[in-house]
């Protein structure tokens, strides 16, 4: 592949819902480019940017993939993003070092809830979007029913650039609406011709509002169409991309990606519309405020690392976007997050699995290198003197768990070597150890995401591991006061062993955990043995009487006791201590705590009643509401940790996959009597077993 400079590049998200039909659409453009000399199917798992054995298998896109495409002169950097919301992170990623989003809409299913997430994204990242109405030769494909939906959902400035000519096993071409003609396919051959006249009023139609647009993105051409002139070609064209570009106008194209129809005329229309990388950057400066810098290739080198690849056969690779300056092969470059200096080898573009040498990249390119020892995804790479980091990226919190366990003991090690590769690949990843439960707890977006991280274990790393239910941590407190002895006297012959104390417990306020006083007169219990009363309580606090929990919240005071000048010792006493505690416990109205989360639910208005219906259920205390002012609604409640269990699929099946979560630990209430029996019951039999 030829090197371009920067101002003939464009990068491109392909985003949209899962099964839109975006990777044969990249599939077809690598195709209708020469890039690749054989279509390949999703079916058959042979398209060049699903090449993983879970994607092939799922026949869903799990990570985004490189397709850069030479056309006209242009390099276009395709990236082909998955459609299912467990791999947010992707698309966010692929966003964050594209200049427009392509977004792919089935002409069947019409603007589906991933089309609208896609576009809400697109809009936080200020992305130009173009949109694809994909499937056109399909049974049930309307073109026009589909328009109407993006205009609805999407306002207005949705306007076509092209109308179909015909549809599902009609479908012919299309109208091209700046070129004022129709272009159809036969055996495989384009063809213009002029416009149908079935179809010509509407093309006028369309024709106009898009000229309309184009004259508002410039006062004097405003005035010019005011005053009923005619705008020329040149000013229409520079109309049309301007509005793109600002986002003013959002245009329609149409095609088959299967069949090859519009493809050629989709990629024209990118090369011409799709605005390439700005000549100004944003980055932070040493105190963390916003700057803006030149870009270009002429500036000191600053690249994004914006993806994170565990390659099977070259190790761990880096996928960088080049803002300013460039960078060769067999280089060096430094990593401002990390303070560290980074070999850089080989440079490669990837289309799809497959690497391309390449001798240096240019600022506006994506390229990647293997092999970088401190580089993880969000990194800054630059030259050695630079004080600007580049913006990060923003990855949602992963909330849907699993506790991970190995099926075979001897393979703990390979388990936690294997997530932690899977760490680096995939910031929307978390792996917790719980000391108090003993649980690896695994974190990701949902139960997909996960089922496939269990799944790379197993292939990449040749290991085993079960899902199961996260265990709760709950706790055991005292709701009374008890003054309790706890004697331990032993006679084995020699040297015997004696402790004695007499200790008052009572319920401390919740989040105090644990208070000990010693109101010892007299020396009843020597001043030395005192720190081992204490030591012996807080031990036998890690188990309490009721299941086993840790105990919290109890104030222990020593008030009295007896000790023997020979047999005691502090062991004696350390066991006293822990007598006294159960007998202390059991006296004292022991109850069982439960850890309480506040949750957040961010849900579109039409779903609130289900939802605050649904947390009451779970037990959940609703806290407060607030909108959001683009018809969302977040509901902020207080529920029980162990009514979330798989509350991330929950959530996606009430909204249509609209709402979204976030839960964080608030503290801990006691549990009702009817469910502590349960939980009690339910913790004596794995103890049994």
């Amino acid at each position: 592949m030829k090197s371009y400079s920067t101002d003939k590049i464009r990068n491109i998200s392909i985003v949209g819902h899962g099964g839109s039909g975006k990777t044969i659409l990249t599939e077809s453009m690598l195709f209708a480019s020469g890039a690749i000399q054989r279509l390949g199917r999703v079916e058959d798992g042979t398209t060049t940017t699903d090449f993983d054995p879970d994607e092939i298998k799922r026949q869903i896109s799990i990570s985004a993939a490189m397709a850069p495409v030479e056309w006209k002169d242009c390099k276009l950097n395709l990236i082909d993003t998955p459609g299912y919301f467990d791999f947010v992170g992707e698309v966010i990623s692929s966003m964050r070092v594209t200049e427009s989003a392509l977004v792919n809409i089935c002409a069947v299913s019409g603007v589906e809830v991933g089309t609208e997430k896609v576009w809400k994204l697109a809009e936080d990242n200020k992305l130009p979007r173009i949109c694809f109405v994909n499937k056109m030769d399909r049974e049930n494909a309307n073109f026009e029913k589909v328009l109407n939906q993006a205009r609805d959902m999407f306002g207005s400035n949705v306007v076509p650039v092209q109308i179909p000519i015909g549809s599902e096993d009609n479908f012919q071409g299309m109208v091209d609406l700046l070129q004022m003609k129709a272009v159809t396919y036969r055996d495989g051959k384009q063809q213009t011709a002029d416009i149908p006249a079935e179809l010509a009023g509407i093309a006028q139609e369309y024709r106009e509002q898009l000229v309309e647009i184009a004259a508002e993105t410039d006062d004097e051409l405003t005035m010019k169409y005011l005053e009923g002139e005619e705008l020329t070609e040149a000013e229409i064209i520079s109309g049309i991309q301007q509005a793109v570009k600002s986002a003013k106008l959002f245009p329609v194209l149409c095609g088959s990606a299967t069949k090859g129809i519009g493809i050629a005329q989709l990629m024209d229309f990118l090369v011409f519309a799709a605005p390439g990388p700005a000549d100004k950057i944003e980055a932070l400066d040493a105190d963390g405020n916003s700057v803006e810098l030149p870009g270009g290739t002429a500036e000191p080198f600053r690249a994004l690392v914006f993806k994170t690849m565990a390659d099977p056969y070259v190790g761990k690779v880096s996928f960088f976007r080049v803002y300013s300056g460039q960078i060769a092969s067999d280089t060096q470059a430094y990593n401002l997050n990390k303070g560290k200096t980074e070999r850089i080898a080989q440079i490669f573009l990837f289309r799809g699995k497959n690497q391309i040498p390449v001798a240096k990249v240019v600022a506006g390119d994506i390229a990647a290198v293997a092999k970088l020892q401190d580089t993880s995804t969000g990194d800054t790479l630059c030259d050695k003197g630079n004080k600007h980091l580049l913006k990060g990226i923003q990855f949602p919190i992963p909330m849907a768990s699993f506790a991970v366990e190995p099926k075979s003991k001897n393979d703990e090690e390979k388990v936690s070597s294997g997530l932690a590769r899977f760490l680096e690949e995939d910031p929307t990843f978390r792996v917790e150890r719980n000391a108090e439960t003993k649980q690896t707890l695994i974190y990701g977006m949902g139960d997909t995401h996960l089922e496939i991280i269990v799944s790379r274990l197993a292939n990449k790393f040749g290991v085993e591991v079960e899902l199961t239910k996260p265990k709760i941590p709950y706790r055991e407190t005292i709701r009374g006061t008890a003054e309790v002895e706890g004697k331990h006297k032993k006679q084995t012959g020699g040297r015997g062993q004696y402790g004695h104390v007499k200790i008052i417990f009572e319920p401390l306020p919740r989040g105090q955990h644990f208070e000990f006083v010693d109101k010892i007169f007299g020396g009843a219990v020597p001043k030395n043995y005192i720190p081992a009363v204490e030591k012996g309580l807080i031990e036998a606090m890690e188990e309490g009487v009721l299941a086993g929990f840790p105990a919290v919240d109890i104030k222990a005071t020593l008030i009295d006791g007896s000790y023997h000048s020979v047999d005691s010792s502090e062991m004696a006493f350390k066991i006293a201590a822990s007598l006294a505690y159960k007998k202390g416990m059991m006296e004292a109205n022991p109850v069982l705590l439960e850890p309480i989360v506040n949750v957040e639910v961010k849900v579109p208005e039409n779903f609130m009643g289900d939802i605050m219906g649904d947390l009451n259920s779970r037990r959940g205390k609703i806290m407060g509401m607030e909108p959001q002012g683009d018809g969302t609604q977040v509901i902020r409640a207080q529920v029980p940790m162990a009514e979330m269990y798989k509350y991330s699929v929950d959530l996606r099946s009430m909204t249509q996959g609209r709402g979204e979560f976030t839960m964080s630990f608030s503290h801990y209430e006691e549990v009702p009597a009817n469910i502590a029996e349960k939980v009690i019951e339910e913790h004596k039999k794995q103890k049994e077993e």
